[in-house]
């Protein structure tokens, strides 16, 4: 009882502390990319790459610099791999193999962060901090940029432009996430995380003995893989390694940076529309969600049944006694919800209910609260299917803001919608069909079958947690999820972005008394309902194969 009580009370501080940060921050997002002023670094980078950031852009120009950026980032990555052999710094670790190195590549830059490699063990000091922490302030960029282009297309109107993708990419890494990550660095080191270039060297064990360890600047890492929702680990124990999550405040900490931007955004969605109210009902939507996972998932790994979880209090299994059950749930919601994929636990080792909630958060689209920018965007899309079902039971055009949602704007919703579950079902598919990828599997039955769900859920959501139990450091695995990572992140943003310029060239449409209100607890339950039912729908039958299966057997 004292560790359920436990971990309510850290809960409770949680949500007290990022009710403390969601005003100011979400405040200071919105001045930020509603500014007309340029500082002068930014205008340094600027001149540096030859972007104009006064130039406003329609979506098609907005996507093209999305893509090439993007694009050009997986190269650089790509190359920085594969020559780190030849490279000071790299700690005497050879050259990365072409399929990790074209999956990792694509894995940050889709802000997955998905590791068929230890880190402690292949990357070495350029690779982590040059190559993977970067991608870790950028990729996040990119996400709140493209947001941010959605939520001016519904507070623009008959202009056809979305802002310069430059100038919010920029933006959003000096103004925002570089102050962040620096305070949370500070804090993180203060509790004990390391950070410094030490290279391989011995460390004295309780037992006796030594062990072999290298050291790294993952304090700055570990704060940006939070605060970014990115979650790639320094070491392949990720948020679980004393280096990298070192105590109980830590562990509270780095939940609370991986909430913090997903949840403030939807402040910023409100002060851009100019109705706080808006941002209010999207708020709701996505922490009714999250409060019911995390309470899902303590009241699942708290009632394990059985002699072993009796004595343990629970499903203790694959989890630090550092943080206990409650903190384990806490985060594992968290990472899940949001495209973060850090983990300080083994999801595989959770209940069979358990590892099918983490399933379920991402396969919801993590937009409770989700990734920095994606989860607000992916919110809003099911705000607009959300209204047009409302439509559809009233017998009248449905309206979201003043823009009304025709054909063009349902059918971008629809599709949006459809990709990430026809990537993630069809590579799934042809794994179990196929006997290659079936050997990579360390358990069979219902088991093995959530580990390939799991997989390439987390790869097409662009989550980049693992259920463990897979060996994924193969060419199928490398190349397919590193496919299904790149598809997953870039074609909702294609439907995003187009969807933007089509609403901002729509002329307001005035409420009138049949107008469906969109800042009302009615509209907020119809949307919870909207995004279980239509996930539900989608995925049911994978999940009742493997977690539910599992669980229902137990």
């Amino acid at each position: 009882m004292s560790s359920q009580i436990a971990g309510l009370l850290q809960l409770l501080a949680l949500i007290g502390a990022l009710a403390l940060a969601y005003r100011p921050l979400g405040d200071y997002m919105a001045r930020v990319y509603s500014s007309q002023k340029h500082y002068a670094p930014e205008r340094w980078i600027y001149r540096a790459i030859g972007a104009d950031p006064a130039v406003e852009m329609h979506w098609p120009a907005y996507l093209r610099g999305v893509l090439a950026f993007s694009a050009v980032s997986v190269l650089f990555l790509y190359g920085l791999q594969r020559l780190q052999g030849g490279m000071p710094g790299s700690l005497g670790f050879v050259s990365i193999d072409p399929d990790q190195a074209f999956n990792t590549a694509a894995s940050f830059v889709a802000n997955t962060n998905w590791q068929s490699y230890y880190g402690e063990q292949a990357m070495g000091h350029v690779v982590q901090t040059g190559g993977l922490a970067v991608q870790n302030f950028v990729s996040a960029a990119v996400g709140i940029a493209v947001a941010v282009a959605l939520v001016r297309g519904f507070a623009r109107s008959r202009t056809g432009e979305l802002g310069n993708f430059w100038a919010d990419l920029v933006r959003g890494v000096v103004r925002i996430l570089l102050p962040l990550a620096v305070i949370g660095a500070l804090v993180l080191v203060a509790c004990g995380v390391i950070q410094n270039f030490a290279g391989i060297h011995e460390v004295g064990q309780f037992t006796g003995g030594t062990q072999q360890w290298n050291g790294g600047a993952v304090a700055s890492q570990e704060v940006i893989k939070e605060l970014g929702t990115n979650g790639g680990g320094y070491f392949n124990a990720n948020s679980a390694h004393p280096f990298e999550n070192p105590t109980p405040f830590s562990n509270l900490f780095e939940i609370f940076l991986i909430l913090l931007i997903p949840f403030a955004l939807t402040r910023t969605f409100g002060r851009m529309v100019g109705s706080l109210r808006q941002g209010y009902a999207i708020l709701a939507t996505m922490g009714i969600i999250w409060i019911a996972f995390t309470a899902l998932m303590m009241w699942t790994e708290f009632a394990g049944r059985g002699p072993a979880f009796e004595v343990a209090g629970g499903a203790m299994e694959g989890k630090e006694t550092r943080f206990g059950i409650g903190a384990s749930s806490i985060f594992a919601v968290a990472t899940t919800l949001t495209s973060t994929g850090a983990v300080n636990s083994f999801h595989s080792s959770y209940t069979g209910f358990g590892g099918g909630i983490t399933m379920l958060g991402m396969q919801l689209g993590e937009i409770a609260p989700g990734g920095v920018g994606s989860g607000l965007y992916g919110m809003l899309i099911m705000a607009i299917i959300a209204v047009f079902i409302a439509g559809l039971m009233v017998g009248r055009t449905p309206e979201y803001l003043g823009k009304k949602i025709g054909t063009r704007e349902i059918k971008l919703a629809a599709c949006y919608i459809l990709v990430t579950p026809a990537l993630v079902l069809c590579f799934t598919a042809a794994a179990m069909a196929l006997p290659t990828p079936a050997d990579s599997m360390t358990n069979s039955g219902a088991h093995g079958f959530s580990e390939i769900l799991y997989a390439y859920t987390s790869g097409a959501n662009n989550n980049g947690s693992a259920f463990a139990g897979l060996n994924a450091d193969t060419q199928w695995f490398n190349s397919t999820i590193g496919i299904a990572m790149l598809l997953g992140r870039f074609l909702p943003m294609v439907f995003v972005l187009a969807l933007a310029g089509s609403l901002t060239e729509q002329k307001p449409v005035p409420e009138t008394a049949g107008t469906l209100r969109t800042d009302k607890p009615l509209y907020a339950g119809l949307l919870v309902g909207t995004i279980v039912i239509i996930t539900g729908l989608t995925y049911f039958p994978a999940l009742a194969l493997g977690p539910l299966a599992e669980g229902l057997a137990a």
